[in-house]
């Protein structure tokens, strides 16, 4: 039960045991929980790591357990912090990789530069990406934005997924929290998934995105028309960068076959994500975008969200998102 909290399921055996019988010693645990001694003393150093228990002041040598209300707060002191520690490090990624998007941006067809390919059109998008996944040898991965997928894509997907998979390529792809509320594109992820692909969502994602063997991305030059043009980049300065910015919204991501939970103020991700949208002066067509759902989604979040503050405009919503903790005064 207390996993989503960073304890494991043998160290929460030893917590309940020790509430249980405060004065038994490592023997009684061992007996308690059927574990053998070497598994209770290493589910004691993690408790003591995360100040579940402490030494007794009665019995010199011995650990006594912490009440389950100020264990509870400490794990979710604990968790709160690791997840604001991880929200900077993903924003510092996606500010780099932004920075690097934007540079390459407004490329012209006759610009060149070293360790950057240019692609114009479709075809010629499609066919540069179906070379660099035949010619894969470890692993692909990729940001899948704009929400629920067309049926069209994933059927031409599947040959080439199903082939990638059986030739032990390992695929990570990053869906948008959306397509949770939409069946076939779960469908799919869920057909990845069986053949050893693995799927994780988020509430937004910073742009459309492939990586192949860590040594080549291919990035639209253009969110808003991703058929327009793309460019596939090579440089290692640049790559580095990409990949650690796939690895951070990929730690901070939540796999697709598990529930998404609310944070300890009660916001899904994906509003907590619009509150952040709608003090940033975003408008419903801009969070429906980011966010992978229609306009009508949009507004009905947005709206929701401000009845629960009790707010009848969205600056009113900003000011009273800081004064009940959603947001960081900084973002009002």
């Amino acid at each position: 039960m207390l996993t989503t909290l960073g304890l494991d399921a043998a160290s929460e055996s030893v917590y309940r045991a020790m509430l249980a019988d405060p004065s038994g010693g490592v023997a009684e645990l061992v007996a308690r929980t059927g574990q053998s001694e070497h598994s209770v003393r290493d589910a004691l150093d993690l408790l003591s790591e995360l100040a579940l228990v402490r030494p007794s002041a009665e019995r010199e040598g011995r650990l006594r357990a912490v009440s389950p209300d100020i264990g509870m707060e400490i794990l979710m002191a604990r968790q709160q912090a690791e997840l604001a520690a991880q929200q900077q490090r993903l924003e510092a990624s996606r500010a780099a990789a932004a920075q690097l998007i934007a540079e390459y941006a407004d490329l012209r067809p006759a610009a060149s530069s070293p360790g950057v390919e240019q692609l114009i059109g479709i075809d010629r998008i499609r066919d540069r990406l179906a070379g660099l996944t035949r010619d894969v040898t470890t692993e692909v991965m990729s940001f899948a934005p704009g929400g629920a997928q067309p049926a069209v894509q994933m059927d031409a997907s599947r040959p080439l997924d199903e082939q990638l998979l059986g030739r032990g390529v390992q695929m990570r792809t990053v869906y948008l929290s959306s397509v949770r509320n939409h069946q076939p594109t779960v469908d799919y992820a869920n057909w990845l998934a069986g053949l050893g692909g693995r799927v994780r969502t988020v509430p937004t994602l910073p742009t459309r995105m492939i990586i192949t063997d860590r040594s080549t991305a291919v990035i639209p030059v253009s969110s808003d028309d991703t058929a327009a043009g793309a460019v596939v980049l090579t440089g290692h300065g640049t790559l580095t960068a990409l990949c650690a910015l796939f690895e951070s919204v990929w730690d901070g991501a939540r796999p697709l076959g598990e529930a998404a939970l609310r944070d300890t103020l009660g916001l899904s991700p994906q509003e907590s994500t619009t509150i952040e949208l709608l003090a940033q002066g975003h408008t419903d067509e801009s969070i429906a975008k980011r966010l992978g759902v229609s306009q009508r989604t949009a507004r009905r979040i947005a709206t929701d969200l401000m009845e629960r503050l009790g707010a009848r405009s969205r600056f009113e919503a900003g000011v009273r998102s800081v004064q009940r903790g959603w947001l960081p005064e900084r973002s009002a």
